[in-house]
C-alpha cells in the first residue's frame, strides 16, 4: 500500500492599522477560493488573550462566543471559517495566549522538557508551531489558514509573529504572509491615504516578516496610483496588492478576491498547480443575495449589546447569518431589526409593534435585564400567531410564558432569575450547582454536540426529516422534568429530547394551533451554512413568509 504524505502549505493572515477590518472574513474567503481550486483547506484562529478560551470573554468587547462540536468556546471567526468552508472544525484549530502558556507550563510540570530551562522564546513559539502543524495533519489539509488576532505592533502578537517567522525558516517555500490593512479616506481631505498601511508593513518587517500580499480594505476600491504607492514603499509587486472595498454582503468577498486573481497569485507564490476554480454554487448564492427583492422582516428581541454609543451586533452574528441563509434559500431579502425588550416592560402598548414583523426570534443570553419584556413578546407571538423561534434562553422563556399564561402557574420562572420561585419550570442542571457554588465558570456549562431524538408528526420532524440529530449546546439551565406532565397536558409538545428522554431539546405548539411556535435548547445557528441553511431557521423563515 502506498502512503501519501501531504506537504501542507501555510498562509498566515495578520491585520494592520486597526482591528475590525475583516481579517476573519478575509481568512475564510482566501480559504474558500483555494478550496474551489480543488484543495483540502483547514483554518485556525489565534486569539492574543490570556483567557484560556472565549467562554469568559465579554461579548460586548469580543463578540459572540462560538461553540465547536467538541465543546470549545471560541472566537466568532471560527464560525466564519465553518460557514465559508462548509466544515466542522475541531478544537485544535483554536488557541489563545492563555491556552498556549497553560500547555507549556503543564508540560514543564510533567518533565516534558527533560529538565531544560523553559523560556518564553523559543518554547512558546514552538508550542504554537506544533499546534499549527498538528491541526494541518489532523485535517489532512493541503492548505492551513492561520489568522493572528489583533494588529501588528501590539505587544500581545509578538510571540505569534515569531512563531510564523520560525515556521517559514523551517519550511521555506511553504509559508505565505497576508496583511489585511485599512486605507482611510478622510472626508475633509478627499484622498485615500496609504501611509498607515506603509507603517503597518514596516512594523511587520521589524518582526522579521515581509508580507507577500496586502489586502487593502477601504470604503471604495483602490485606484492604480494607490496600488503603485503601496507596492513601491512596501517592497512588493502591484498585482500583490488586492483591492477590498466595502460591500453589502460578506459572501461577495471571495468573488471580489478572484477579480484580482488572488488564488492564482497565491498558488504561483507557493509553486502549486491546481484545476480551474469552481465557484458555481457560490456565484448562484451571491446572485440571490444581490437580486432578491421581496423582503422577509425578522425581529430579534433582546437586551441591546452596547459598547459606548454603538450596538455590537457581533454578539449575535451566527443568528444573523443563519437568518440570512434561510432567507436566501427562499430567495427573499432578509430585513433584520433589533428590538429592545426593556421597552415592553416600560410601555406595554409598544408590544403591538411586533405585528409589523413576519417573524420574531428571542436568542440565547444570560441575566435578568429585559426578561419580562421578552416573556411579553413571546406571549404576544403565541396569541397573535406570529412565527416564533426561541434559541436556548429563548426556549426557556417560552416555557416560562406557557406555564404562566396557559397552565395557570402564575409564579412560574427560571431559577436563573428567581431562585425562590414556587414553580421552577426551568431549573439548573444538578451537576452545575456545584460549579456555581465553587465559582467554577470557565468551560463548565453543557457544551458542544449532543444527540437528540425527534418525534414524528411534529414540525421539528418536518424540518429535520430524521429521527436522530446532533446539535451544539451552551447552557446550564434545563426544562424541569417535574413540570413536563403539566406542560404537555396543556398542549406544549416536546418534539426533541435527549435519547434517554430526560432532557427537553425542542418545544413547539402543534401546527393546527400555531403556524410556527418553536424553541430549541441548543444553538442551531452554529451549524447553519450559506449553501445549506439550518432546518429550523429554514422552516421558521418559510412560516414567516407565509
Amino acid at each position: 500500500m502506498n502512503i501519501v504524505f501531504i506537504v501542507a502549505k501555510y498562509i498566515f493572515v495578520a491585520g494592520g492599522v486597526m482591528s475590525g477590518v475583516g481579517k476573519g472574513v478575509a481568512t475564510a474567503s482566501i480559504g474558500k477560493i483555494i478550496q474551489a481550486r480543488g484543495f483540502h483547506v483547514t483554518s485556525l484562529k489565534i486569539d492574543p488573550y490570556v483567557n484560556v478560551d472565549a467562554g469568559t470573554m465579554n461579548p460586548t468587547e469580543h463578540g459572540e462566543v462560538f461553540v465547536l462540536d467538541q465543546g470549545t468556546e471560541c472566537d466568532q471567526d471560527m464560525g466564519n471559517y465553518e460557514r465559508f468552508l462548509n466544515v466542522d472544525l475541531p478544537d485544535i484549530n483554536y488557541m489563545t495566549t492563555g491556552s498556549v502558556y497553560e500547555s507549556v507550563i503543564h508540560r514543564e510540570r510533567n518533565m516534558g522538557y527533560g529538565g531544560k530551562c523553559v523560556e518564553v522564546v523559543p518554547h512558546i513559539p514552538l508550542e504554537v508551531i506544533d499546534r499549527i502543524e498538528k491541526a494541518g495533519k489532523n485535517a489532512n489539509a493541503d492548505f492551513v489558514m492561520i489568522e493572528i488576532g489583533g494588529t501588528v505592533g501590539e505587544y500581545q502578537n509578538i510571540l505569534f509573529l515569531e512563531a510564523a517567522r520560525m515556521l517559514r525558516l523551517k519550511r521555506p517555500g511553504d509559508v505565505l504572509f497576508v496583511l489585511v490593512s485599512y486605507l482611510p479616506l478622510p472626508n475633509k481631505i478627499g484622498e485615500m491615504k496609504t501611509k498607515p498601511t506603509q507603517y503597518a508593513v514596516r512594523t511587520l518587517n521589524s518582526a522579521g516578516i515581509q508580507p507577500d500580499i496586502v489586502i487593502a480594505r477601504s470604503t471604495v476600491a483602490l485606484d492604480v496610483k494607490r496600488k503603485e504607492k503601496i507596492a513601491l514603499n512596501c517592497n512588493m509587486r502591484e498585482e500583490d496588492v488586492i483591492s477590498a472595498p466595502d460591500i453589502d454582503s460578506i459572501y461577495e468577498v471571495p468573488l471580489n478576491f478572484e477579480k484580482d486573481k488572488l488564488s492564482d497569485i497565491i498558488l504561483e507564490k507557493l509553486k502549486t498547480k491546481a484545476r480551474k476554480s469552481d465557484m458555481k454554487n457560490w456565484k448562484s448564492l451571491v446572485k440571490i443575495v444581490k437580486t432578491a427583492e421581496k423582503p422577509v422582516k425578522i425581529g430579534i428581541v433582546g437586551k441591546y449589546f452596547g459598547t459606548g454609543d454603538f450596538i455590537l451586533s457581533d454578539a449575535y452574528i451566527s443568528v444573523i447569518e443563519a437568518v440570512k441563509h434561510a432567507a436566501f434559500f427562499h430567495k427573499r431579502k432578509p430585513v433584520i431589526e433589533w428590538i429592545n425588550s426593556e421597552k415592553f416592560e416600560q410601555d406595554e402598548k409598544s408590544i403591538k409593534e411586533l405585528k409589523d414583523f413576519d417573524g420574531i426570534i428571542v436568542p440565547g443570553g444570560f441575566g435578568s435585564r429585559g426578561v419580562e419584556g421578552k416573556i411579553k413578546a413571546i406571549e404576544f407571538c403565541r396569541k397573535n400567531k406570529i412565527p416564533y423561534l426561541g434559541l436556548c434562553y429563548g426556549m426557556q422563556l417560552m416555557v416560562v410564558e406557557f406555564a404562566r399564561n396557559v397552565c395557570g402557574l402564575k409564579a412560574a420562572h427560571t431559577t436563573e432569575i428567581n431562585r425562590e420561585t414556587a414553580n421552577p419550570v426551568v431549573d439548573i442542571m444538578p451537576e452545575q450547582k456545584k460549579n456555581l457554588e465553587d465559582k467554577n465558570y470557565g468551560a463548565t456549562m453543557r457544551l458542544g454536540a449532543y444527540p437528540a431524538a425527534i418525534t414524528i408528526r411534529t414540525q421539528a420532524f418536518v424540518a429535520y426529516k430524521k429521527h436522530l440529530i446532533s446539535e451544539r449546546h451552551r447552557h446550564r439551565w434545563e426544562v424541569n422534568p417535574n413540570f413536563i406532565e403539566t406542560l404537555t397536558k396543556n398542549g406544549l409538545i416536546f418534539s426533541g429530547k435527549s435519547p434517554d428522554g430526560k432532557l427537553m431539546e425542542i418545544a413547539e405548539l402543534p401546527k393546527d394551533a400555531h403556524p410556527f411556535f418553536m424553541g430549541s435548547q441548543f444553538h442551531p445557528e452554529f451549524k447553519s451554512r450559506p449553501l445549506s441553511p439550518h432546518p429550523l431557521f429554514r422552516e421558521f423563515v418559510r412560516a414567516a413568509i407565509k
